[in-house]
């Protein structure tokens, strides 16, 4: 019996199925079955009362151990079934869609930007999220009481630091790292707190670019700036350039782009002016020359501050600057794929 018992834990065990768990009941308890056949493979007649009822008393034991071990086995193979069935696949519905990945818009600028300008001999640097006021500031030309600080909405921090208010930030760092002659761009984020609205937000994108040589002046600027936006739009583009003041250039430039959402006619994202302000721009200050240790007496040179954010915007058509963080997959799966 014991050795029967540890046969039927075996089948048990393997069985797969509700009809092979039938099939193993069968040939253990049915009519034929091994169970069921011992009690006839005994000559009662040649046991004592106390053997048979010995006997009596295994025989029942072995029989309701099976019936439970069927049992058991039974519901364990339905559960399995119903859990099968609940993940079952319809073949009758249509496959899941597989989508591929896309780059954020602003990225594939950026990349875009990058090549062009690696093309002209400019290196890419990098910068900090987290600034300090010296090189956001100070070493822009911007002191403490510098009406300019007015125009800039910072975020400032309990310790004293600020999240970076303008790429301009790494001006004075790349000049101390590399000095003069200079070609360097640096893109990156930065934090303004302002008010949002369809061209504005208080999390944006620029591309800051320096060159400093000798001898460089404001035909430069104009050049590598028209080399640049025939490159980007692919178009010819209408710019117009207007005076415009900043700390850390004079003189200093705007560089504004038709809205090539209206066209020029006007609408909310330019506010109806028919104009994007895309680029401030200027030549470098001497004092800021001078911050990155760099002789202003022997070398000039050029800055701009490019809006990748509304450069993305203009590229791609997009008229609403929120659309840009606002995670939908629905928006970043219209831009080219990635590869």
């Amino acid at each position: 019996m014991e050795e029967m018992k540890t046969r039927l834990t075996s089948d048990l065990a393997q069985a797969a199925s509700l009809d092979e768990l039938e099939k193993i009941r069968v040939a253990y308890l049915g009519k034929k079955g091994s169970i069921t056949n011992l009690s006839r493979s005994v000559d009662f007649g040649k046991l004592s009362p106390e053997e048979r009822k010995d006997f009596g008393r295994r025989f029942n034991e072995i029989k309701l151990w099976a019936e439970e071990a069927l049992a058991q086995a039974s519901a364990r193979l339905q559960a399995a079934g119903a859990s099968q069935a609940a993940g079952a696949v319809d073949l009758t519905l249509p496959g899941a869609r597989r989508s591929l990945g896309s780059l954020h818009p602003i990225t594939l600028v950026q990349m875009e930007l990058e090549q062009i300008f690696q093309g002209m001999s400019f290196i890419i640097g990098t910068g900090f999220h987290v600034e300090r006021e010296y090189y956001n500031f100070d070493a822009l030309n911007i002191p403490g009481d510098h009406p300019a600080r007015e125009m800039q909405d910072t975020f400032w921090l309990t310790n004293g630091m600020l999240m970076r208010t303008h790429t301009s930030a790494n001006q004075v760092r790349m000049l101390e790292k590399h000095g003069a002659p200079l070609r360097a761009i640096f893109p990156g984020r930065c934090f303004r707190y302002e008010n949002v609205d369809a061209s504005h937000e208080n999390t944006f994108y620029q591309l800051e670019g320096l060159m400093v040589d000798k001898g460089i002046s404001i035909a430069h600027l104009i050049g590598v700036m028209k080399a640049l936006l025939d490159q980007v739009f692919h178009q010819d583009v209408k710019v117009r350039l207007r005076p415009g003041y900043f700390p850390f250039v004079e003189p200093g430039f705007e560089l504004d782009c038709q809205c090539l959402i209206c066209g020029g006619d006007g609408c909310k994202t330019c506010k109806h002016s028919g104009w994007i302000e895309l680029l401030p721009c200027g030549m470098v200050h001497p004092r800021v020359l001078k911050f990155g240790g760099v002789d202003p007496m022997r070398y000039s040179g050029f800055a701009f501050g490019l809006g990748l954010t509304r450069l993305a915007m203009m590229k791609y058509g997009i008229p609403e600057i929120r659309l840009m963080n606002s995670g939908d997959v629905r928006f970043l799966s219209q831009f080219p794929a990635a590869v």
